[in-house]
């Protein structure tokens, strides 16, 4: 619990600058990708639900969960690799900033082919090395290439690639926030 309330803390300690480069240049882009029932795993405290209120939001921390709900967010606590909704549920997922959290990804990206509906879109974003390199939990790297070879061997189609706030290599070594984002379809 004491490594719950300690990430629900850290999570709230993010910058106005941060919030509004979300707000107003991510989202928007991330957005552009969903459509219809759209589900956020590792929600977090909630940025992206609060910028499209009809998203629902999923994460393992029940005191964010708890927190969101409070706020009138549509969100589940979620156990590892198991999402608690029906199958086909939703026209879209966004994994934004939570893969590298994962040591094996297999059995979570199961359950999101199991929620997804068919021709639905998957969006997932990694940090770059600098971002990689500040948060402790992370466990495994991804560059585009990575990405690629995880999700097609998951039976996932890459679909199509951006980057935030966009393709630079120097952004790569010394911008925290900088992420690499994949759109992705089930085979």
């Amino acid at each position: 619990m004491a490594d719950h309330q300690e990430y629900f803390e850290y999570l709230k300690k993010r910058s106005k600058l941060g919030l509004i480069y979300r707000r107003w240049w991510l989202y928007p882009k991330i957005s552009s990708y969903l459509q219809g029932d759209t589900l956020d795993i590792g929600c977090g405290i909630g940025d992206m639900l609060r910028y499209r209120p009809e998203m629902t939001g999923v994460d393992v921390n029940p005191l964010t969960i708890d927190w969101l709900k409070s706020q009138g967010m549509k969100a589940h606590v979620m156990q590892p690799d198991l999402l608690p909704f029906e199958d086909n549920s939703f026209d879209s997922i966004l994994m934004d900033n939570v893969l590298e959290h994962i040591s094996s990804p297999a059995a979570i990206l199961a359950e999101v082919r199991r929620v997804l509906r068919s021709h639905g879109k998957l969006v997932v974003g990694v940090p770059g090395l600098r971002g990689y390199a500040s948060d402790p939990d992370h466990k495994i790297f991804y560059d585009k290439e990575k990405l690629v070879r995880c999700f097609i061997s998951a039976e996932y189609r890459p679909v199509e690639f951006f980057y935030s706030p966009f393709k630079f290599r120097w952004f790569d070594k010394y911008l925290r926030q900088y992420c690499t984002f994949g759109v992705f379809e089930i085979k």
